[in-house]
């Protein structure tokens, strides 16, 4: 009787790539804290930049912004290597909007601006991911491909799935 093997599919590839840059678990902890942080801000930033108004959209145009765009190119590039994880981090980017939201909320009672609380964190999650690859004592993986930007936040979300055992 033949084992079947189980078929490498490109997004194991780059997992098992990305997971190489992250062996330390002080590096691995501070990925924990930071990348989610990271993703946040830059939610947050790219939320703040202004959209232009749209009339055609009437009183939908406050639903688009220049962060649709982003959200679409890189949850349809996500849902290329997993469809499963496309979903999850779809859900994952919807809950960091909602704060993004409550931050818009802060700033229009007149404290500090989206753009503004966004740039302090993604300044500290930058230190913070630095800090864990000079531990690690490798580069950040995305300095020999880009693409490793938008593996990261769905490489925990894989971690977890691994973790009760669900295929991704």
């Amino acid at each position: 009787m033949k084992v079947k093997q189980e078929e490498i599919r490109p997004i194991d590839l780059l997992f098992a790539e990305y997971a190489a840059y992250h062996q330390h678990p002080t590096n691995r902890l501070l990925h924990w804290i930071f990348v989610p942080l990271l993703l946040f801000s830059i939610i947050g930033l790219v939320t703040a930049i202004p959209f232009p108004h749209l009339a055609f959209l009437g009183k939908y145009n406050m639903f688009i912004n220049w962060f649709s765009f982003l959200l679409a190119g890189s949850i349809y590039y996500y849902l290329r290597l997993s469809p499963l994880l496309s979903y999850l981090m779809l859900f994952t980017i919807g809950i960091l909007f909602f704060f993004i939201v409550q931050l818009e909320y802060v700033e229009q009672d007149g404290g500090p601006a989206l753009w503004q609380v966004s740039l302090c964190i993604f300044v500290i999650s930058w230190i913070g991911k630095f800090i864990g690859y000079k531990i690690e004592g490798k580069m950040p993986p995305f300095l020999s491909s880009l693409r490793f930007l938008l593996i990261g936040p769905i490489w925990f979300i894989h971690i977890i799935l691994k973790k009760f055992n669900l295929r991704y």
